[in-house]
C-alpha cells in the first residue's frame, strides 16, 4: 500500500495494472486531534472510522470531492475519520466491494489505526456487507446507512421521527441476517405457548418473525405519516384558497436554507454547520418591499445519491416544494462543486410529480466566501440566479424585489368603497393584494389597491365601485 497526496497518478498510463488498482490514501481526511487529552475524550464517545471508495467514473477531483463529502458525513454523525482510501475499478466488486485482495490490505489499515467501523461510499448489497465484515473483522455501514442515522439523530418531529424510522426499516428489511441455517433458533411449539395439537411444530423462524414485525411496524409508520401529512395538506389548502403566495428554500444540505429563511423572516430556525441541521419543514410569513405577504418554507436537504427510501418516507414533506409558486433553489458558492450540487437537487426535483414545472430562482449563497470566477461561471450557466450572502445580508435587498417579480401577478386593480363593518376585507387587501390608497368617508373606506381573483370577488359582493379622481 502506498501512500498519495492526490489521486491524479491514477491517469498516469505508465503505471502497471496492479499499481493502479491499489487502494489510495486520500490527503486531508484525517480528523484526529493533536491535543491529546481531546483526542481521549472524543475516543471515548466518538466511533473511529475508516473512509473507502470505489473510484469507477469520472475525474480524480470528482472521487476526492465525493470522500470528502463523506468524510462531512461521518462527522455530523459523530465518527473520528481516521483514514481516507480510493480503489480505481471498472465497477465495485460483486463480492466485498473493493476485491478479497483489497480488502485484506483494508484490514490492515484497520488495524493499524485502531479503528472500530469502515465507511463505503455507496451502497452495499446484504452480500457485500456480510463477506466485508467478515474479512476485516470490524463493523461495516454503507452511504446510505450512515445518512439515515444522520436524519434519526436530527428528527425532532412526531412526523419527521415516522418517516425516518419508516426508511430505515425499508433499508433493513432485505438486510436481517439469520444465524448461518440455525434453524433451532425460532418460534414454535412450546416458545410461543401452545400446547399439544396445533401447538408443535417449527412455528416461524427467528428472522422470519423479526421480517413480520418490521412488516406491520412499516405499514403502521404509513398510516401514521400519512393522517399527519392530512394537517399539513389542510393548511396548505387554506393557503391557496387564500392565494397567499407559497415559496419554498430548497437546495443541498448545508448549502445555507435555514441561515437564507433566517435573513428573510428573522425566524429564529437551527442554523447548524452540519450535514441535515433542518429535518423538519418550517412554515413561515415573510413580506415583500411592497408589503405582500407570502409563506416561505425551509425543506430537508439533498444530497448526492440520496437513498431512495428517504425519497419515499419523506415524499409528503418533499411535495410542499411542487404545491410552491417559486422555488428559492439555493446552491454554496464556497463548494468545490456546485454545479454537482445544483444537479444533484434537480434530480430528486424529477422524481417529485409537479416539482419541475414550478418557476425556479437559483440563489449562489455564502458570496462572502466565495471564488468570484466560480460565482461568474454559474451565473453564466443558470438563466434565473443571484448572488448573495445569508451571512452578512449582501444581495437580500435585490433577491426580495426578485421573489416579488416572480411571485403570481395581482391582475385585478379595484376602487371600491367598503362598509366600515367589513373592515375585514381591507385588512386582507393590505395581506394579500398591493393597497395603492385608502381614504375614509362617512359611509364608509374608499380603498383603491390590486388583488388577486378570488378576494376581487369578495370585495365586488360587498363594495360600491367609485371613480378615481386623477
Amino acid at each position: 500500500m502506498h501512500e498519495y497526496s492526490a489521486l491524479d497518478e491514477f491517469e498516469n498510463g505508465d503505471m502497471d495494472l496492479e499499481e493502479r488498482q491499489a487502494l489510495r490514501r486520500v490527503a486531508g481526511l484525517s480528523t484526529e486531534l493533536q491535543d491529546v487529552s481531546e483526542v481521549e475524550y472524543r475516543q471515548l464517545r466518538l466511533e473511529r472510522v475508516v473512509l473507502v471508495g470505489v473510484w469507477t467514473s469520472g475525474t480524480s477531483t470528482d472521487a476526492e470531492n465525493s470522500l470528502q463529502e463523506l468524510r462531512l458525513l461521518a462527522e455530523t454523525a459523530g465518527s473520528l475519520v481516521l483514514e481516507g482510501l480510493i480503489q480505481r475499478r471498472q465497477f465495485p466488486d460483486p463480492a466485498t466491494y473493493i476485491g478479497s485482495g483489497k480488502a485484506l490490505e483494508l484490514r490492515d489499515v484497520v488495524e493499524a489505526t485502531g479503528a472500530d467501523t469502515v465507511i463505503c461510499d455507496g451502497e452495499l448489497s446484504p452480500g457485500q456487507l456480510r463477506q466485508l465484515e467478515e474479512t476485516v473483522k470490524v463493523k461495516v455501514i454503507d452511504r446510505t446507512a450512515l445518512i439515515l442515522d444522520i436524519f434519526a439523530q436530527h428528527a425532532k418531529s412526531r412526523e419527521g421521527k415516522a418517516q425516518v424510522e419508516l426508511a430505515q426499516l425499508q433499508y433493513l428489511m432485505p438486510r436481517l441476517r439469520g444465524w448461518g441455517g440455525n434453524l433451532s433458533r425460532q418460534v414454535g411449539g412450546r416458545a410461543a405457548g401452545g400446547v399439544g395439537i396445533g401447538g408443535r411444530g417449527p412455528g416461524e423462524t427467528k428472522i422470519e418473525l423479526d421480517r413480520r414485525r418490521i412488516r406491520e411496524r412499516m405499514a403502521k409508520l404509513r398510516r401514521q405519516i400519512k393522517d399527519m401529512s392530512t394537517s399539513r395538506d389542510t393548511m396548505r389548502g387554506r393557503r391557496q384558497r387564500r392565494e397567499v403566495p407559497a415559496v419554498v428554500i430548497a437546495g443541498y444540505t448545508n448549502a445555507g436554507k435555514s441561515s437564507l429563511l433566517n435573513r428573510i423572516t428573522g425566524a429564529g430556525v437551527l442554523v447548524e454547520d452540519a450535514l441535515f441541521a433542518t429535518l423538519d419543514p418550517t412554515v413561515r410569513r415573510a413580506r415583500t418591499p411592497e408589503g405582500r405577504v407570502f409563506t416561505i418554507a425551509d425543506t430537508v436537504g439533498f444530497v448526492r445519491h440520496l437513498p431512495t427510501q428517504l425519497v419515499e418516507a419523506f415524499r409528503s414533506t418533499l411535495e410542499e416544494v411542487a404545491d410552491a409558486d417559486l422555488i428559492l433553489h439555493v446552491v454554496d458558492g464556497s463548494h468545490p462543486d456546485p454545479e454537482g450540487q445544483l444537479a444533484a437537487v434537480r434530480e430528486v426535483f424529477a422524481t417529485i410529480e409537479g416539482a419541475s414545472d414550478v418557476p425556479e430562482i437559483v440563489v449562489i449563497n455564502k458570496a462572502d466566501a466565495a471564488d468570484q470566477e466560480v460565482l461568474d461561471r454559474i451565473a453564466r450557466r443558470e438563466r434565473d440566479n443571484i448572488v448573495v450572502s445569508a451571512r452578512t445580508g449582501t444581495g437580500i435587498g435585490e433577491l426580495m424585489e426578485l421573489i416579488e417579480r416572480r411571485m403570481p401577478q395581482l391582475d385585478h386593480e379595484i376602487s371600491l368603497l367598503i362598509p366600515y363593518d367589513r373592515s375585514d376585507l381591507i385588512s386582507r387587501a393590505h395581506k394579500e393584494g398591493e393597497v395603492i390608497s385608502v381614504d375614509h368617508v362617512a359611509d364608509g373606506t374608499i380603498l383603491h389597491a390590486r388583488v388577486l381573483p378570488s378576494l376581487h370577488q369578495e370585495l365586488a359582493r360587498v363594495g360600491k365601485p367609485v371613480e378615481r379622481v386623477a
